[in-house]
């Protein structure tokens, strides 16, 4: 991008914020809407649009974004699913899980071309290296996860570079995010085909988003055949204790609630790992036996390689291998962190497959490729 343009770029996507700032609620709460306040015509010819959306307030783009920086692989995937170009940078690259593409014809990403954010903290130089057109992340995650940003940062960038536009929705376990309300995964998707002005893709997604929870729905049992689940991170492949997970409304465990599986670890004292940062070891798994064991972090190897380190760690260990789950062989990745659309699809039919022993396809990937491409 030639200095020139990137200036006049960012003059014609600086925000227009309302005052009631950044940490709270400004404007319209119509979420995931494609009302007239946000089309992106206009009677004198203008093309100007606005999106609003918790906690940024109402953000004014004169050009729709070019390029643009994502928090995560929950905004990232989004943007593909929209048929965009892929950001410039994520938090962390390595919890983009773009091998889910594989599953989808003619759409892929190349992590490899996706700079890290994140190194012991995010530099405010990062945003201004990489002149994004908007920066999709949630101004509040920045100040509070790291403790040397503020709000001279977060203006500091939007008046020299772009605005930000963002809600931390793939956990619900943020204090500092109790002051507005957490959008689903279709109500932020709905938001971001606004602010690319996509809105088409996006209704067609909702579409088959409708189709597959319904195909979702026929495969459930009932609540009293289905297993109970102990979700826990898991660092390295020789693990003694675990990080728990409560099945909580965040966008990373979308695919389990709408499986409908119950959380063994919330049916306990056991308390989410977000709450204490505790950890739980074998004795106290031994101790709530969960029908199956999904552990996170494992997401960048295949299953061949799961079941060949830290399954067979388990297998191996002398309370582990005491496990119901591990006696049945019912010990599986458990999922990523981040989750769109694309993302989604992919991960609730391996995890359909996973506890319910189901088959049979539950979309059509052929579609997905489809919208993505535009061909509605």
């Amino acid at each position: 991008m030639t200095d020139q343009r990137s200036l006049t770029r960012r003059n014609a996507l600086r925000a227009t914020v309302a005052a009631a700032g950044i940490g709270s609620v400004a404007g319209c709460t119509t979420y995931g809407s494609t009302d007239d306040e946000n089309d992106d015509s206009s009677d004198d010819g203008d093309n100007s649009y606005s999106v609003t959306m918790e906690p940024v307030g109402t953000v004014e783009f004169n050009e729709v974004p070019e390029t643009w920086v994502a928090n995560n692989g929950s905004w990232a995937d989004m943007g593909i699913a929209l048929g965009v170009e892929p950001p410039e940078g994520v938090w962390l690259p390595s919890r983009y899980h773009a091998q889910y593409y594989d599953e989808i014809p003619d759409v892929s990403v190349d992590i490899e071309e996706i700079t890290r954010l994140s190194d012991d903290g995010v530099d405010p130089e990062k945003f201004i290296e990489l002149d994004g057109d908007v920066h999709v992340i949630d101004p509040n995650f920045l100040m509070n996860r790291f403790k040397s940003w503020d709000q001279s940062d977060i203006d500091d960038i939007e008046e020299t570079v772009a605005p930000f536009f963002g809600n931390s929705i793939f956990s619900t376990g943020y204090e500092w995010h109790e002051d507005y309300r957490y959008l689903s995964l279709y109500e932020a998707f709905g938001k971001l085909a606004e602010v690319f002005q996509r809105v088409d893709r996006y209704e067609a997604f909702v579409d088959l988003h409708d189709e597959f929870q319904s195909s979702v729905e026929e495969i459930v049992p009932p609540e009293s055949e289905r297993p109970a689940v102990a979700t826990m991170w898991a660092g390295g492949n020789e693990p003694d204790a675990f990080s728990p997970y409560l099945i909580s409304e965040g966008t990373s465990f979308k695919q389990w609630r709408d499986l409908g599986v119950r959380d063994a670890l919330a049916e306990t004292d056991v308390q989410d790992f977000h709450s204490t940062r505790g950890q739980v070891d074998y004795e106290t798994l031994l101790e709530i036996d969960p029908d199956v064991l999904l552990f996170r972090g494992h997401e960048g190897q295949t299953q061949e390689e799961f079941q060949n380190t830290i399954v067979a760690y388990m297998e191996d260990h002398n309370v582990a291998s005491e496990l119901t789950a591990i006696q049945n062989n019912d010990v599986y990745r458990g999922g990523p962190l981040y989750q769109g659309p694309i993302t989604n699809l992919v991960v609730t039919e391996r995890a359909a497959q996973q506890v319910y022993d189901v088959e049979a396809e539950l979309f059509d990937p052929q579609r997905v490729a489809d919208i993505v491409a535009g061909d509605l």
